[in-house]
């Protein structure tokens, strides 16, 4: 008798959750045109095509910046990624990743922004260089992550690591 009443008791809180779940979100939420800093302005207006390749390895590659507009980032599979220095988070087998070599001219605060869930070392001779501050991108934005450094002039590698998908698009700006 006790387990038919503890069953019907079970079955009452059941067929109440559904009442319990978050109300759907409002439509038109977001506005037309996300509100973003003035240096990150550039990330609503997509680099026309402009494609940078992460490289597997960090061997011969060319220095250049992202650029000021968001760009298209293919990545690499974890089993072809060569890290010239180890990632500060362990790689997933089942991610992507990549490095990116980018020079800066003068010192000031790096941004990088990026469309995905993903880990970013930024190395300077061989070491990784601790942030200053992350986080997300202002709403509706579709900036999902953003990590910031204090540079110098100088070489830096950019490393991605456990990006979700073979391709992110991402953006670099200097405060």
């Amino acid at each position: 008798m006790g387990f038919r009443i503890i069953a019907a008791a079970l079955a009452s809180i059941a067929l109440a959750v559904p009442v319990l779940a978050a109300p759907p979100a409002k439509a038109g939420a977001c506005p037309a045109t996300p509100v973003l800093p003035d240096d990150l302005a550039d990330w609503s207006r997509d680099a026309s095509g402009k494609t940078i390749y992460a490289y597997g390895d960090d061997l011969g590659a060319d220095w250049s910046p992202l650029g000021a507009a968001r760009t298209a980032l293919p990545l690499h599979r974890f089993e072809s990624l060569r890290y010239g220095v180890a990632p500060e988070r362990k790689p997933d087998v089942h991610k992507f990743g990549g490095m990116i070599p980018i020079e800066m001219k003068k010192a000031g605060r790096l941004i990088v922004a990026l469309d995905a869930g993903a880990w970013i070392d930024l190395v300077r001779d061989g070491t990784v260089l601790k942030s200053v501050a992350h986080g997300h991108g202002p709403a509706c934005s579709g900036i999902r992550k953003m990590v910031e450094f204090d540079v110098m002039p100088g070489r830096y590698q950019l490393q991605i690591v456990n990006a979700p998908s073979a391709s992110i698009h991402a953006m670099a700006v200097l405060r």
